[in-house]
C-alpha cells in the first residue's frame, strides 16, 4: 500500500530544500528570481503570444552573462530543466516546470562601422538593431517583424523580407557567446568551437543560452519596397499572376502574397476594416527606378485597391510585411514547399480562397529561392534551403480555436497540399505544428544526427529541452 503520508513529506521537504536554493541563488546574482508566489513573476514570463501562460518553479531574470551562469549551475544542481525567453513570439507551449531564463534585460545593442558589425544581446528585438544600424548606414539581414526576438530567431535560420537577396539571415552570424549545460561560458565561431558553431546557425535549442551574438550588417543604400493590396474579388487572378511572376523572378527580389481577413475591429485601420483582400509583399533592394519596373506587371494583375509600394528607408523594413507589434492571443502553423504551379492554386483557393469561411487571419505563400539556397561555406544547421515557397496560416486570435478547430482544419488543407509540401521544412515555421515527428522534420536526417552529437557535447545532462513535444 502507498504510504501517502511519506509522500507528502517528502514532497515537502523538496519543496523546502528547493526554496531555501532558490533564496540562494537571489544572493548571488545581479538580476532577480521570481517564484509564483512573488509580486512580477506573472510579467517577468508575459511574452508576444498572450495565449501562453507559463508557470515555472522560477524565472531567473538575468542582468549579466554571471547571472545567466549562475542560473544554469543552480538548474543542474538541482536536476531542473532549463528553458529561456525573451520577447516570447516562440512561445506556444506552456512551461509547467523547471526554471525559465528571462533574457530580456540583456537588450545592449552596439554597431561598429568599421567592422560593419553589429553585437546584440540576447534580449534585444530587431527593431533595436535596425535603428542602431541605420544611424551609420547599414542593416541586419532581419526578420519580417520588427519586434521579434534576435537570438531567437537565429537560432531557427531565420526567413526575412530580403531573403532572396541577402539570404537566411543567420548566415551573417559572426559568433556567439553561449553558457554550456555544464555551466561553462565559450564563444562559438568558425574558428572556436566550430561544431557548436554550425549548430547555433539553424539548430535552434538543447546547445545552452546564447548570451550575445556578434552580427555582419550589410549596405543597402536604396531599397524599393511594400505591398499592393487588391480587392476581394480580384484574389484569384492576383494569386495566379502572383504565382506565374515568380519563375522568372530576378534573385535579389523577393516577394509574397498573402490573403487577409481583417476582423471589424476599430483597431484595423478604415479600408481594411472588415474587409477580405490580397496582400502581395514586395522588396527590391536598389534604385527606385529598377524596383518600379520590376513591380510594373505586379501592379497590372488588377486594379490596386491600396498601393504602399514604392521607395523606403530601410530603417523602415518591418513595415512591409504589417505583422502586429504589439503582444495578442497568437497561432500560427507554417511549412516550407516544393515548386508550385497553378494547380497549387487551385487547391490552395478551394480550402482558403474568398468564398470560403475560414478561421484565418492571414494564409501567405513568401517565395524563395536565390540566396536562401546557398550554405555558408563551412556549413550550418539551417533546414530545408532547398524549399522553394513558404506556407503560413495565422489564425483568428481566438483562443478557444487553438487546441483542436485550426490545428484540425490546418491539417486537413495540409494533407490536401501533400504533393507540394518539402519533405524538409525549417525549425522557425513548426509553431504549433511541433510534434515529434514534424519537429523532426526541420532537419535533414544527417542534419538531426549531427545536432545529436552536438548537444550531447554541451549539454551532456540534458538540461535544455529542445522539443516541446519531447520535453
Amino acid at each position: 500500500m502507498t504510504d501517502f503520508s511519506e509522500l507528502f513529506h517528502t514532497a515537502l521537504a523538496d519543496f523546502t530544500e528547493l526554496s531555501a536554493a532558490v533564496a540562494d541563488l537571489s544572493t548571488v546574482l545581479t538580476g532577480e528570481v521570481f517564484t509564483p508566489t512573488d509580486a512580477g513573476f506573472a510579467e517577468e514570463l508575459s511574452g508576444f503570444n498572450l495565449t501562453t501562460v507559463h508557470h515555472p518553479l522560477a524565472v531567473v531574470a538575468v542582468a549579466s552573462e554571471q547571472d545567466v551562469a549562475e542560473a544554469v549551475g543552480f538548474a543542474a544542481a538541482n536536476r531542473l530543466p532549463v528553458r529561456v525567453q525573451a520577447t516570447g513570439h516562440g512561445a506556444h507551449t506552456p512551461i509547467v516546470d523547471g526554471i525559465v531564463i528571462s533574457t530580456r534585460r540583456l537588450a545592449g545593442v552596439t554597431v561598429d562601422r568599421g567592422t560593419r558589425t553589429a553585437v546584440v544581446g540576447a534580449g534585444a528585438g530587431w527593431s533595436a538593431v535596425v535603428a542602431a544600424a541605420a544611424q551609420v548606414g547599414l542593416a541586419p539581414v532581419t526578420g519580417a517583424a520588427p519586434s521579434v526576438g534576435v537570438v531567437g530567431y537565429l537560432l531557427g535560420g531565420g526567413l526575412g523580407p530580403l531573403s532572396r537577396s541577402h539570404g537566411v539571415s543567420s548566415d551573417r552570424a559572426r559568433r556567439f557567446r553561449v553558457v554550456t549545460g555544464t555551466g561553462e561560458i565559450v564563444d562559438a565561431s568558425a574558428a572556436t568551437n566550430p561544431d557548436l558553431y554550425w549548430a547555433l546557425r539553424g539548430g535552434k535549442g538543447g546547445l545552452g543560452v546564447v548570451t550575445e551574438v556578434e552580427l555582419e550588417l550589410v549596405e543597402i543604400p536604396a531599397l524599393y519596397a511594400g505591398s499592393l493590396l487588391f480587392a476581394e474579388e480580384h484574389i484569384e487572378q492576383v494569386v495566379r499572376g502572383w504565382v506565374d511572376s515568380t519563375a522568372s523572378a530576378p534573385d535579389d527580389v523577393t516577394t509574397s502574397i498573402a490573403i487577409m481577413r481583417m476582423p471589424p475591429l476599430e483597431v484595423i485601420p478604415e479600408p481594411l476594416r472588415g474587409r477580405t483582400l490580397v496582400s502581395l509583399r514586395f522588396a527590391s533592394p536598389g534604385a527606385a527606378e529598377r524596383g518600379e519596373a520590376l513591380a510594373a506587371p505586379l501592379r497590372a494583375l488588377a486594379p490596386v485597391y491600396l498601393d504602399a509600394l514604392g521607395p523606403l528607408p530601410v530603417e523602415q523594413v518591418g513595415t512591409i510585411h504589417g505583422d502586429p507589434g504589439e503582444p495578442t492571443p497568437a497561432w500560427s502553423s507554417g511549412l516550407l514547399l516544393e515548386p508550385v504551379d497553378q494547380d497549387f492554386v487551385t487547391t490552395l483557393l478551394a480550402a482558403v480562397g474568398p468564398e470560403q469561411q475560414v478561421p484565418y487571419v492571414v494564409v501567405e505563400v513568401r517565395h524563395l529561392g536565390g540566396a536562401t539556397t546557398v550554405d555558408v561555406p563551412e556549413g550550418s544547421a539551417v533546414g530545408g534551403r532547398s524549399g522553394a515557397y513558404t506556407l503560413v496560416f495565422v489564425g483568428v486570435p481566438d483562443p478557444a480555436l487553438f487546441a483542436e478547430v485550426l490545428p484540425g482544419l490546418t491539417d486537413r488543407i495540409v494533407a490536401s497540399l501533400d504533393r507540394w509540401v518539402a519533405p524538409v521544412t525549417t525549425i522557425n515555421f513548426a509553431s504549433h505544428r511541433a510534434t515529434a515527428e514534424q519537429y523532426a522534420k526541420a532537419w535533414s536526417p544527417e542534419q538531426s544526427k549531427r545536432l545529436a552529437t552536438v548537444r550531447a557535447a554541451y549539454d551532456p545532462d540534458g538540461l535544455f529541452p529542445h522539443c516541446p513535444a519531447l520535453a
